[in-house]
């Protein structure tokens, strides 16, 4: 059964607080989520679901601003539950926290439409940052799944998703430094639009919304190299 924790789904009057839906399988789970997010800054917890089902109902009673979800449960897994909830509430941000980090679950659960993707043992000051980062449309990945992730995505053989071009990692590589589109393209010698396409591409490709998420995500599987750790 749903689970409301405010009592008053349909009330509004803090919209500068981040309205949370959890959602997993098991109710010592969803309870110690509740706990931990308890009292954090701007977040409130406003009901539970049990499955993927419940989890699509609930989210069309309560208007959440980001969704956490488990993926693997009985009635309705996450990602059809995701891929549901995006499609009538294309404003809901959900993110994915479950013990998995296999490539199926992990490509299921990103072509579905969740915007963050993070496992179990994800310390809670990662959590809350991640909730907050979803709320504003940033993704959050964990450094293995980023991992997993765009190795799919930058491997030519594989057929998840297209290789990142020669020039596309020059970028890439230029983002993560915190470069500036105008500076990128003054240091590449090329147009600050096409700057732009290939910000755009790369974003597509891997799947991520912002600059951090995609520097986050090459850099964990080794596609290009830390700036920060050349500097030290």
């Amino acid at each position: 059964m749903e689970q409301s924790r405010n009592g008053h789904h349909g009330d509004r009057h803090n919209q500068h607080l981040i309205r949370v839906v959890i959602v997993d399988d098991h109710p010592v789970v969803r309870e110690g989520l509740a706990t931990l997010l308890a009292g954090q800054d701007r977040i409130q917890v406003v009901a539970e679901a049990g499955d993927g089902l419940e989890a699509v109902t609930v989210c069309a009673a309560y208007h959440p601003d980001v969704v956490l979800m488990d993926l693997r449960m009985p009635t309705m897994d996450g990602a059809t539950a995701t891929r549901l909830i995006i499609e009538v509430q294309p404003e809901v941000k959900v993110l994915v926290l479950t013990t998995y980090d296999s490539d199926t679950d992990i490509v299921r659960a990103i072509e579905a439409g969740a915007i963050s993707y993070l496992l179990k043992d994800t310390p809670r000051t990662g959590l809350v940052a991640a909730i907050h980062a979803a709320a504003e449309g940033r993704s959050t990945l964990a450094p293995q799944v980023a991992s997993r992730l765009v190795r799919q995505r930058t491997d030519p053989a594989d057929t998840a998703g297209p290789a990142l071009t020669a020039r596309e990692i020059d970028v890439l590589r230029l983002v993560a430094a915190g470069d500036s589109n105008t500076t990128i393209a003054r240091l590449l010698g090329i147009g600050e639009a096409t700057v732009k396409t290939h910000v755009h591409n790369v974003f597509r490709k891997l799947g991520v919304t912002d600059r951090t998420a995609a520097a986050t995500a090459a850099i964990a599987a080794g596609l290009i190299p830390n700036p920060h750790a050349e500097d030290r």
